[in-house]
């Protein structure tokens, strides 16, 4: 019995992988993510290392023929920019290993004080800051120069295999940057976009908790203390969403697939670089907004239920904050022509209720100028918050006319 149990289970665990494999591969084939750049991204690496090792065993007879599709395969990059700049480091970094191997090995001799000065120079070298992270390949370039210069024979022969290794090299870099161009060459618009939904998407999912709460007046020491937590949790967001951005504008750059149609007006990201500067502010802002609720939950010296209108009124400016953020969330290059002035409109009326919001202040005859006191700061804020937002909207507004022009 406990052998059937046994084969059961296991057959099932092999249907369950068979079944998350072809649903990954469904969706590598269905639509553009990271499945689909996963599998091009193995395609054209195997594409390249074949060509490279044709190249470098069957028409130059290399001796070590493994060094083209190791390259090839090394510098295929997410972008083709970063192809270009990777592989110009790398060639520059095997050539200053070999050329650290060939002065000190003719000089020295192959011996161990002669490797071990290979070794200190090359690993100094590699700290260069214009290598980058391929600074590596200058000691494992020496390294392995310095096992081809002691196999040799003679002086010639050592010569010859040296040089061999910097043009295998340029063989895979070569092949490498040439298939990363031709074949699918990677384009990461949507980068951009997924930052900022990302990053708006965050801020809905707080200010969509905090709203309800403040209009029903459930202001207390732990909820408050707990929306301090999420806000101070968005510097990942950020970093995530300006590398998504950067990674963006990379793949546009030597890419001919920005010359296509269907990609004009689609390779300025200036607008998305203003948007996401604006998010990371009002990120700051809220954060700036949760901590001023957090102490006046904590105080014992006044109750928020007394200003019940004061916080309705807020609440009803951050559900219009939310409302912005879930159009935000779905940010979409190909819909922005109706997305611009939805938000627009939005934060129209998100602006009348930052205005109430400042006249209820008044009526209450709230202390707004005692720093002691947090009302003055979350009036502050929602001013601030405004102004970001309202931006953000010209911002793409601006984008759309251009584009329309």
């Amino acid at each position: 019995m406990s052998g059937a149990a046994d084969e059961r289970r296991a057959g099932s665990t092999r249907q369950g992988r068979a079944a998350r494999a072809a649903q990954w591969w469904r969706r590598a084939w269905g639509w553009e993510g990271h499945e689909r750049h996963t599998a091009l991204l193995i395609g054209k690496s195997t594409l390249a290392a074949t060509l490279a090792w044709v190249l470098s065993y069957n028409v130059l007879d290399a001796q070590s023929p493994a060094f083209a599709p190791f390259s090839a395969v090394l510098i295929m990059q997410v972008t083709v920019y970063q192809s270009l700049l990777q592989s110009t480091r790398y060639v520059g970094a095997v050539a200053a290993g070999v050329a650290v191997q060939a002065a000190l090995g003719f000089l020295g001799g192959p011996d161990l004080l002669t490797f071990a000065l290979v070794a200190l120079v090359a690993l100094t070298i590699g700290r260069w800051p214009a290598l980058g992270s391929q600074g590596s390949q200058v000691a494992t370039a020496a390294f392995f120069a310095f096992s081809t210069y002691i196999s040799a024979t003679s002086d010639l022969d050592k010569i010859t295999q040296l040089g061999q290794i910097i043009l295998l090299v340029l063989i895979g870099c070569g092949v490498g940057v040439l298939v990363n161009v031709t074949v699918f060459p990677p384009l990461r618009l949507r980068g951009a976009e997924h930052g900022i939904r990302s990053l708006a998407d965050a801020q809905r999912d707080l200010v969509g908790d905090m709203y309800p709460a403040l209009r029903q007046g459930e202001l207390d020491e732990d909820r408050a203390a707990h929306w301090r937590e999420r806000a101070d949790r968005t510097g990942e967001l950020v970093t995530q969403a300006r590398t998504g951005l950067r990674t963006a504008r990379e793949s546009i750059q030597y890419n001919p697939r920005r010359l296509l149609r269907r990609h004009r007006g689609s390779t300025s990201f200036e607008g998305y670089g203003a948007v996401l500067e604006a998010l990371e502010r009002t990120l700051y802002q809220l954060a700036s907004l949760t901590r001023s609720l957090h102490q006046w939950s904590k105080s014992e010296d006044e109750d928020p239920h007394n200003h019940a209108s004061f916080l309705a009124c807020y609440a009803d400016f951050l559900e219009s904050i939310a409302e912005i953020n879930e159009v935000l969330a779905t940010l979409d290059e190909d819909r922005l022509n109706e997305q611009a002035p939805q938000l627009c409109r939005l934060s129209d009326q998100a602006q009348q209720r930052r205005h109430r919001v400042s006249e209820q202040a008044e009526q209450d005859h709230l202390p707004l100028t005692d720093p002691a006191r947090p009302y003055g700061v979350l009036v502050l804020e929602a001013t601030r918050l405004m102004e970001e937002f309202q931006y953000t909207c010209d911002v793409l507004q601006h984008h759309v006319d251009q584009r329309a022009a």
